[in-house]
């Protein structure tokens, strides 16, 4: 945990003064006492988190540093980029999320209708819902004898991932032909084992490796968010030279020191000890709202959890909420400043965007609008963000700003690794396991059930039993 290749500097801070007592006041602020009273679980966490690393557990650490893996999907890549039009990837939650999110922030937002030449590859679809009207119209939309499909699931038990998969599989034979049809599917799974893995050795699909031991929510940082992101031409060397350098950057056990731990203990102290139940991500960049849809489904299916580890029931976990700065000034920060006080905040702040757009002249005879004269809108977001943390805490809303100095492949590694590590802490602090989804498990079953799998016909029964007419909860219809 405390390797630190040349080069590598983590660049990430963390305000998190608005998230103290000493701002928002005690009943809804973090004070210094309560950090001090859970520095040893978090010290102990650490210890143990350390332990399970060097006995080859915790496999997601290792991620940043599979070059050989890198060379082979760059490589891989470049070839395909100068061969397709079309790149669709098939897959749902940790299947799908990472790579949407580092190809919405590294990528051009309309890369899509770009020429080929300018977006430098494909242009980029996603089959996530087994939707028929968005499976349908992707389908029609891509030139099929010029299209890549990833399919993405280590099992292959993914109903909806499969459902996409055979329609998408059935449309390419269609136009190519069986054996074409082969050559333009690329299968990312289990390397030795399941139902894909079975069908792409039997079908001949060139395949990458699901990393095995590593949950699906955590694989950003591998083929299965690594791939699709070089497809799409971004830097994937960078955004794990990223991650390495969060990764040396939290390598102590001080709560104070570690950023991963901090954001974990003031979100676990926030949520069992001040009553707000809700975590609220809101980056002042469109280019990062990807990152909050990655990052809700990480927090929510890793800690929302019915048992702890010592199987006593307890129901615990903080609900992750998404918003983009400034939309979302205008919508959910109204109820956020004036109603219940069960948040806490988290604001992403960028220090330098991308592009660059002023407001040279404003009409005259409207006074109002001088202000705005010379504005340049990078600098009206930001000044936006700090307003709002300033009025969130005017109204003792506790929240808290991490700070990117700008927006590449390394700033996104960082942060992916960031929430992974506070996400595995904040397991620890509430005493859950952050691994497995337990509570997803009872509908997937019930969905094979309905749809007729072998060997779910007594569930079927049961699901049906439950599911039965009852006009008296029934309005409209026919």
């Amino acid at each position: 945990m405390s390797e630190q290749s040349h080069g590598e500097t983590s660049r990430l801070t963390i305000d998190y003064r608005n998230s103290m007592a000493d701002a928002v006041g005690p009943e809804h602020g973090v004070s210094d006492a309560m950090l001090d009273e859970i520095a040893p679980r978090v010290a102990a966490g650490h210890a143990r988190l350390v332990a399970e690393h060097e006995a080859g557990g915790q496999s997601w650490m290792d991620l940043p540093s599979d070059t050989a893996l890198v060379a082979d999907i760059n490589a891989f890549a470049a070839e395909a980029r100068q061969h397709y039009k079309d790149f669709i990837l098939i897959g749902i939650g940790g299947s799908s999320l990472g790579a949407i999110a580092t190809v919405q922030a590294l990528a051009h937002p309309f890369r899509n209708v770009q020429a080929k030449e300018t977006r430098g590859g494909p242009r980029f679809f996603v089959l996530d819902n087994p939707d028929p009207e968005k499976v349908a119209a992707t389908l029609a939309i891509v030139d099929l004898e010029q299209t890549l499909v990833n399919v993405v699931t280590k099992s292959g038990q993914t109903a909806e991932t499969m459902a996409n998969f055979l329609a998408a599989r059935q449309a390419l034979e269609s136009a190519v032909g069986t054996e074409q049809a082969r050559r333009q599917i690329v299968a990312t799974t289990d390397p030795k084992e399941g139902l894909l893995r079975a069908l792409a050795d039997q079908e001949g699909y060139r395949t990458f490796p699901v990393p095995p031991g590593v949950d699906g929510r955590m694989t950003v940082l591998s083929a299965v968010g690594l791939l699709p992101a070089a497809l799409c031409g971004c830097d994937i060397e960078g955004l794990l030279a990223g991650a390495r350098a969060m990764r040396s950057r939290t390598a102590s056990g001080d709560v104070r020191e570690n950023p991963a731990y901090l954001l974990a203990a003031l979100c676990i102290l926030a949520n069992t000890r001040l009553g707000k139940s809700m975590l609220v991500t809101m980056p002042y960049s469109d280019a990062l709202f990807g990152l909050t849809d990655w990052f809700r489904q990480l927090w929510a299916e890793s800690l929302g959890k019915r048992l702890s580890l010592d199987n006593a029931e307890v129901f615990t976990g903080q609900t992750p909420i998404k918003a983009l700065g400034a939309i979302d000034q205008h919508s959910q920060i109204q109820l956020y400043t004036e109603g219940p006080n069960d948040k806490l905040i988290s604001l992403i702040a960028v220090g330098e965007y991308r592009d660059h757009v002023t407001v040279e002249d404003v009409p005259a005879g409207i006074p109002e609008l001088d202000y705005l004269q010379g504005a340049e809108l990078g600098q009206l977001l930001q000044r936006e963000q700090l307003a709002t943390a300033w009025a969130l805490t005017e109204a003792q809303r506790p929240n808290f700003t991490i700070g990117v100095p700008a927006i590449d492949a390394a700033m996104l590694g960082e942060l992916f690794y960031l929430y992974e590590l506070q996400t595995v802490m904040g397991g620890a602090l509430l005493n859950v396991n952050p691994f497995g989804q337990p509570g997803v498990e009872a509908g997937k079953n019930a969905t094979y059930a309905l749809m007729g799998r072998r060997g779910y016909e007594t569930l079927k029964d049961e699901v049906l039993a439950k599911s039965g007419d009852d006009d008296r909860y029934r309005v409209g219809g026919g």
